[in-house]
């Protein structure tokens, strides 16, 4: 039942702020060395934008182009989609159990929590190093879009200017976050609204010398190129795109009012994924011929190949193509900081649990995990050595960690939900209780974690086989694939460590009451809307939007 319907159904519904009477448990399941209070300054519309448009950034700008190029406009679009529609399942999954359990580390909680501490041990760090490692890249690629009006001033200038502008918000705590990425999102979604309506009139011949195109592209120079390989090619490109979506689970345990906001931001994906992504990539491959050879270069941070901007220079306006530039740069800047969110929010709950050294734990009187930012703005000074010479292959090995690294955590998502909701069941706890259930419940997680596994597989396969003819290769290999090898040394360590060899925490001792906020009930019909043929229709669109 949807956060609309139960408003409707039950009017003011309560949630038990002590829950199950049990006073004996602390707030959060497994807190070793219990830091400072994070403050809760996110508002319902800071959770809204940070979900529509918080992770649009180089990976749709830039990163598309070089999808297209590998896969075609049609292994673009259903690339895109495949990971989109597993996101939407993941986010449902993830935003039932934020708001039951608002709890600091979120995602990272759940898994350790209804999973395995050693599989959430893995899955934390290997979260927590994506960002970190990210971060240096985005900075570069803010320095290399300014490159685009002056490419005679040194990158490392930039790095600088904007390490230190991530710093500055760093002071305002996370309403500083909030605030930032509510009017970057703006401007984000404005830019991808603007070019669907100039692709449009592009692809009819109202702009430039080509005439009306219309599908033409599509069939030459064809809507798929190199076969499975390419079309395989597509999901690592498209989990780096959607990577930060997750964020908004993340950001539960800040939030003012986290039983409003999580479920109504959740259903923004839906959004998101659909206009943003798919119509915006749709209008692209209709546009600009995936055979360009611009399109080579359409990877890592260099805008001056962004299949965006190409596409509205082959169309011969002027003035577009720098302003759609300063576009990227908002969104650089952008991911860039939520960067310094994702990875201080999970090391911070790792280090109170005890899997993270314990200084990290250390939040100050303004809610600031400070030391967990000291350390994502030390790895930010890695963006000189990527201006180095021969640095970029430096980078190029970091970034390995990060895009695979989202489908473990985005399947851990769900089979953390699906093991809730097994556990819920085998306690004998009434469902009725849980504030926010999602849509399709066990069998959306269930199709959402298949999803991971299948892009996980033709990652690997890409691989081995990034084209038809290629042979494999172990330097190409782990390039793409580095960030399994890390999990899985990560999840073993941990075993080792601990001398818990079992694989999952039973059903029957994972702890349900701990932090959980549900719902009082009283009696079924005052809470439950009855299910009919007649109301389907309203009840399907109240779950997704």
């Amino acid at each position: 039942m949807s956060d609309t319907t139960e408003k409707q159904v039950k009017g003011e519904a309560t949630v038990d702020p002590q829950p199950y009477g049990n006073e004996g448990h602390d707030e959060e399941v497994g807190i070793i060395n219990k830091g400072g209070q994070l403050h809760t300054d996110l508002r319902s519309r800071h959770m809204q934008m940070i979900a529509i448009g918080g992770a649009i950034g180089a990976g749709l700008f830039i990163g598309s182009g070089s999808a297209l190029y590998k896969g075609g406009p049609a292994a673009l679009v259903i690339g895109y989609l495949i990971v989109g529609v597993m996101l939407l399942f993941t986010m449902q999954a993830l935003a039932e159990l934020a708001v039951l359990y608002p709890v600091n580390g979120a995602f990272y909680t759940y898994v350790v929590r209804f999973v395995d501490p050693s599989w959430g041990f893995a899955m934390g760090w290997d979260y927590a190093i994506a960002w970190l490692t990210v971060l240096p890249f985005e900075l570069i690629a803010a320095g290399l879009t300014i490159q685009f009006w002056r490419p005679d001033l040194n990158v490392a200038i930039w790095v600088t200017v904007f390490l230190v502008i991530l710093a500055l918000i760093q002071i305002f705590g996370v309403r500083g976050y909030g605030e930032v990425e509510f009017i970057l999102s703006m401007i984000k979604i404005a830019a991808c609204t603007g070019f669907i309506i100039l692709g449009i009139v592009i692809n009819c011949g109202g702009v430039g010398d080509r005439g009306y195109i219309g599908a033409k592209y599509w069939y030459d120079p064809g809507a798929f190129q190199n076969g499975f390989n390419g079309f395989a090619g597509v999901f690592v490109v498209a989990a780096f795109a959607f990577g930060g979506t997750e964020l908004v689970g993340l950001a539960a345990a800040e939030s003012a009012n986290p039983r409003r906001a999580i479920p109504l931001a959740s259903k923004q994906v839906f959004f998101r994924i659909a206009f943003f992504y798919i119509i915006n990539l749709f209008i692209l491959g209709l546009i600009l011929p995936s055979n360009d050879s611009r399109l080579k270069n359409a990877s890592g941070s260099n805008s001056s190949y962004s299949p965006f901007i190409l596409a509205i220079e082959d169309a011969g306006i002027a003035v577009l193509p720098s302003i759609f530039n300063a576009v990227i740069t908002i969104s650089v800047i952008s991911v860039a900081n939520s960067c310094t969110f994702g990875s201080t929010r999970t090391m911070q709950a790792m280090a109170e649990r005890g899997m993270a050294p314990k200084f990290l734990s250390y939040v100050d009187k303004a809610g600031r995990p400070l030391w967990c930012v000291v350390v994502q703005l030390a790895f930010g000074l890695l963006g000189y050595v990527g201006v180095a010479s021969n640095g970029l292959d430096v980078f190029t090995w970091l970034l390995s960690l990060s895009g695979l690294s989202y489908f473990f955590v985005w399947g851990s998502c769900c089979l953390a939900h699906i093991r809730f909701r097994m556990a819920w069941k085998s306690q004998g706890l009434d469902m009725r209780e849980i504030p926010y259930r999602a849509p399709l419940g066990i069998w959306g997680s269930a199709i959402g974690l298949g999803l991971n596994i299948i892009c996980l597989i033709a990652t690997f396969y890409n691989s081995l086989y990034p084209s038809p003819d290629a042979t494999p290769d172990a330097a190409a290999f782990f390039e793409q694939y580095l960030a399994a090898p890390l999990v899985i040394v990560l999840y073993l360590m941990y075993k080792a460590y601990t001398g818990k060899w079992q694989m999952w925490v039973k059903l029957n001792d994972i702890d349900l009451r701990a932090g959980a906020r549900p719902l009082i009930i009283d009696e079924e019909d005052e809470i439950m809307e009855k299910k009919t043929w007649a109301n389907l229709p309203m009840r399907t669109i109240r779950a997704f939007f």
